[in-house]
């Protein structure tokens, strides 16, 4: 298998307003692409990350306006977890709190100390210190020892975690510990991001909404090891959908047994297929079969800052 740790996460949001300074002006990421959803060409879908949007550092948002809470439970990601450098979450944490963000907490887990907080639509996120060689974007306010590197690990919440941990030794994670009701998988080589935790719980299961992530993607590096790939989850007997092209990356979707929608995306080609680096994020780009709305969609679509 040539998985290579996490590509994206992708959650649903109420407001993109809000959805976009929570994310560039409070954890100082990069909003690296402006574009709209490929099925709702109404609802914008953001996507932030580091400096060029490297696969494992990009969290995207579909912002539903006015969109109801999710419910959390089973069957869904219950966390995403950034990674941070050593020694920096004492200063993220008077920033979160000086931010008024809720549901501040510290915990340990396999060893590592995790700073948790909610996102503007309830989402559960965290920091993680740990060595990461990862560059940070810091044009986002945040100093470079500060700044976050990409993503560290998911949780998925699961009434039952055994048929998803066979499917993830299947994808190349070796399970490597545990902790209390907690299952920590890994890759051997990965790009930063190669870390799935599963949690399982006695629990209704999760109602989507805002603040619920809607799929989590797993990073191939072309469109070869994603045929190869997409031909051995078949093997065991999963729905896979054909290669889609998502104008960044090549995407197939299935869902997980334990209910969690699961992506694997190409690297291949980036967000600087359609504007040089300096400038990503900026402009609104379609998808070619909405270019014909372009009119209509930025007079409707609600303004962004920068």
């Amino acid at each position: 298998m040539a998985v290579e740790g996490l590509h994206h996460v992708t959650s649903l949001a109420s407001g993109a307003v809000a959805n976009n300074a929570f994310f560039t002006t409070i954890l100082g990421l990069r909003r690296v692409k402006t574009t709209v959803n490929f099925d709702a060409p109404e609802v914008y879908h953001l996507y932030y990350g580091d400096e060029i949007g490297r696969p494992g550092s990009v969290l995207t948002c579909f912002p539903y306006e006015g969109a109801r809470r999710g419910r959390r439970g089973t069957g869904e990601v219950h966390a995403t977890a950034f990674s941070v450098p050593e020694g920096s979450l004492p200063d993220w944490q008077a920033r979160l709190h000086a931010a008024g963000v809720p549901g501040l907490s510290v915990e340990e887990r396999f060893g590592e100390a995790w700073l948790l907080f909610d996102g503007p639509d309830g989402e559960r996120l965290a920091l993680v210190e740990r060595a990461d060689g990862r560059a940070p974007w810091t044009g986002g306010g945040v100093a470079a020892a500060t700044a976050i590197r990409g993503f560290h690990a998911v949780t998925l919440r699961l009434a039952d975690a055994g048929p998803t941990a066979e499917l993830l030794q299947a994808m190349g994670y070796d399970e490597t510990g545990r902790d209390r009701a907690l299952r920590r998988f890994e890759l051997g080589r990965h790009n930063g991001a190669g870390i799935v935790d599963l949690e399982t719980v006695a629990a209704a299961p999760a109602v989507p909404g805002a603040g619920s992530v809607h799929h989590v993607a797993f990073a191939v590096p072309d469109r070869p090891a994603q045929d190869a790939l997409r031909q051995a989850l078949t093997d065991q007997g999963l729905r896979v959908t054909p290669p889609i092209d998502r104008d960044y990356f090549h995407a197939i979707y299935f869902r997980s047994p334990g209910g969690v929608l699961f992506e694997v995306a190409t690297n291949a080609p980036g967000f600087a297929r359609d504007e040089t680096p300096e400038h990503l994020g900026e402009a609104l780009k379609l998808p070619r079969q909405h270019e014909h709305l372009r009119a209509r969609l930025e007079r409707e679509l609600v303004p962004l800052s920068p």
